[in-house]
């Protein structure tokens, strides 16, 4: 559903609900029984996923709506084993495949649309 999402990888910056200010517009999208996905109503620019069965949920953040985004190391990796070709990431931080991934988070039920 992510690469569905960006076009291919999904990337995202977490932040805890009390470290956001949301101003101007914004439109959401219940993309499952669990969570929003939101974005900017005149430009169509992404601006989070959020789970919204969990309250105080942190947002993730899209790292283009930052200027010091390209700063910021990558610390994990999910779903390696479902990577487009051509898009693995170098460096040494965590990874985990699908069953990895969604053996710690049960209420993801495989391939979702």
């Amino acid at each position: 559903m992510c690469q569905r999402w960006s076009g291919s990888l999904f990337l995202s910056l977490v932040a805890p609900a009390d470290a956001v200010q949301v101003t101007g517009a914004v439109a959401t999208y219940p993309s499952t029984a669990f969570a929003e996905r939101a974005f900017c109503p005149r430009c169509g620019s992404h601006l989070w996923l959020r789970q919204t069965d969990e309250q105080n949920a942190d947002y993730e953040l899209m790292p283009g709506l930052f200027d010091a985004a390209r700063d910021i190391p990558l610390t994990s990796e999910i779903y390696t084993d479902r990577a487009l070709p051509g898009l693995a990431l170098a460096g040494d931080h965590r990874r985990k495949t699908r069953a990895e991934y969604e053996a710690d988070h049960p209420h993801l039920e495989g391939d979702m649309e």
